[in-house]
């Protein structure tokens, strides 16, 4: 049977001691094209998350959003997206054709998520079209209840570059944050397009979620550093996998009131043992990010949500709750 997963994911399959089920699971679950659940799915989305490879092999992670149905998808194998990205968006400049390309599809008020990567086959300034190569479900874990709402959108706001050390709103954002997403990839070349998904291979963005302020700020070094617990998952290791062959990977943190977005760039270290680790109720391993630059864009997307609802494994009473 052929296997969806590369080395790293397996590396980490094997050490957790799953890998014999996620040999037989892998196949079933990770599919080269959308059932048609997955595309009802994907064309009522009205955010759609992407992850990024640019040409220097960093990572990047973004958002765009439109009303439901800018999403399309023509085809079991094909996947169109009708909204651009800003033109401050590092993302962008991995989005072009023959790129690979990680989809990640989240309606948050129901805590549903489906993933879609590939290669971008079309790009311009009206969006872009993917040839998905693995599309797979992802379980609701760790994921806040929020109902979006879409604003009237004013003047755009002037991004804040920003290196290795964050501005005070990105700390803020940051500490006040229970979600995150990140982006990573198997390899820091831009590979051939008929490489791209071949046993696992190509980009991938993932929801991480937690307690507020869940991700860590370190700044006793040259460079601002973060930590993040890493939780029981689906056992895929699409992310810390690809991160094991690739230690870069692409943060995105959404304000989630005014539309704030914060995207970073990261080298990344696994922590696996330790007093560290052991101190995080639940946590499996630690995941050490250190700055190497970043952006910080002001109401850059139209949409407030609501109040989060937790998820059930943060609920008081949980194995997780602090």
């Amino acid at each position: 049977m052929t296997t969806p997963f590369h080395p790293g994911e397996i590396a980490l399959q094997q050490a957790t001691g799953v890998y014999e089920r996620m040999a037989v699971a892998g196949p079933r679950v990770i599919r080269d094209f959308m059932p048609d659940q997955h595309r009802e799915f994907f064309e009522k989305l009205t955010t759609l998350f992407v992850g990024a490879l640019d040409e220097q092999g960093y990572v990047w992670a973004t958002v765009v959003a439109g009303p439901p149905g800018f999403i399309g998808t023509p085809d079991a194998h094909t996947l169109r997206v009708g909204a651009s990205l800003d033109s401050h968006d590092p993302a962008l400049a991995g989005l072009k054709p023959g790129a690979p390309v990680g989809l990640l599809g989240l309606e948050s008020h129901t805590r549903r998520r489906n993933r879609a990567n590939g290669v971008i086959i079309a790009a311009g300034s009206d969006g872009f079209a993917l040839q998905v190569r693995q599309s797979f479900g992802n379980c609701a874990k760790y994921i806040y209840a929020r109902e979006p709402r879409f604003l009237s959108q004013g003047a755009p706001a002037l991004p804040h570059q920003l290196g290795a050390r964050l501005n005070d709103a990105s700390l803020h954002l940051i500490a006040a944050s229970d979600t995150m997403f990140i982006a990573s990839s198997s390899s820091g070349r831009l590979p051939p397009a008929s490489d791209i998904g071949a046993t696992g291979t190509g980009v991938d963005v993932s929801h991480r979620g937690g307690f507020r302020g869940f991700v860590a700020i370190d700044r006793s070094g040259s460079a601002d550093r973060l930590t993040m617990p890493d939780y029981v998952g689906n056992y895929l290791f699409n992310t810390l996998g690809n991160l094991l062959l690739w230690p870069r990977a692409g943060l995105l943190f959404v304000d989630w009131q005014s539309g704030a977005l914060l995207q970073i760039t990261v080298e990344t270290e696994l922590q696996n043992v330790g007093e560290a680790v052991t101190a995080i109720a639940g946590a499996q391993r630690l995941l050490h990010m250190t700055v190497v630059r970043g952006i910080y864009r002001p109401h850059a997307l139209p949409i407030a949500w609501s109040e989060p609802k937790s998820p059930p494994q943060f609920s008081q009473g949980s194995p997780l709750w602090r």
